[in-house]
């Protein structure tokens, strides 16, 4: 794995859904994976975040929260989106109760698809967005 050359810090975002994406986001904490290592950290506040990591299915409840933490974030900001869900709707596309995909709601940058993603996955789309940014 290429070695991010800033630390750079995440928040995330679960719009919803099943939890399968949230699990594997935060698996890339553990010690198997330890995205520490690469100087990357997931931090609870958005206003102390450079990329906000975003899974789920958007639900109208959450759409408006969403945008919020977004703004929260400083410039220059990245988005990824986490999981089938959050890249295309899954399999809540065009359910009464939900607003996806993601980027018809906020910008993204980098999309890692999958029902949940594996953490490999997850983290070579954090790479990406640092490579992206250099």
């Amino acid at each position: 794995m290429k070695e991010i050359k800033k630390s750079i810090w995440i928040t995330f975002y679960d719009t919803g859904g099943c939890n399968g994406c949230s699990l594997e986001v935060l698996a890339c904490k553990n010690p198997r994976f330890d995205i520490e290592r690469l100087g990357a950290k997931i931090v609870e506040s958005a206003r102390h975040a450079d990329v906000f990591v975003v899974v789920g299915p958007v639900t109208k409840q959450a759409k408006e929260r969403l945008k919020t933490i977004f703004e929260q974030i400083e410039k220059p900001k990245k988005v990824i989106a986490v999981g089938a869900c959050a890249v295309s709707g899954g399999i809540f596309y065009n359910a009464p109760s939900t607003c996806s995909p993601l980027d018809e709601i906020i910008p993204v940058d980098v999309y890692v698809p999958g029902c949940p993603p594996k953490p490999e996955a997850i983290i070579n789309g954090i790479l990406k967005v640092i490579e992206d940014d250099d």
